[in-house]
């Protein structure tokens, strides 16, 4: 969103600060298929099991919250925490075993 304060006018950015593809970060996810760690990109929702070709998703849509250094900027500072609370609200919490 850029601000012009002296026009009184908000408006969304043409294009994404962030919007480059040096700004993706790499996941690993285990395959429900043969159980081996399998890359993912912070854009990606699935990808095919490079050993056994099962199909493994995410748990959830990646948010370019969750990977873009100007996601802050983008989406402004109020929604920008609210999107990060519910982020760190939906991690699993490991059980105390």
């Amino acid at each position: 969103m850029r601000l012009y304060p002296e026009k009184g006018v908000t408006v969304m950015a043409s294009n994404c600060p962030g919007q480059s593809d040096r700004n993706l970060k790499v996941d690993t996810i285990k395959c429900p298929g043969c159980c081996r760690d399998v890359e993912i990109f912070s854009d990606e929702n699935r990808v095919r099991c490079p050993y056994c070709r099962t199909v493994v998703y995410r748990d959830r849509m990646p948010s370019c919250v969750d990977w873009c250094p100007s996601a802050r900027q983008c989406v402004g500072e109020e929604r920008y925490k609210e999107l990060t609370a519910n982020r760190e609200s939906n991690k699993e919490v490991p059980s105390g075993n």
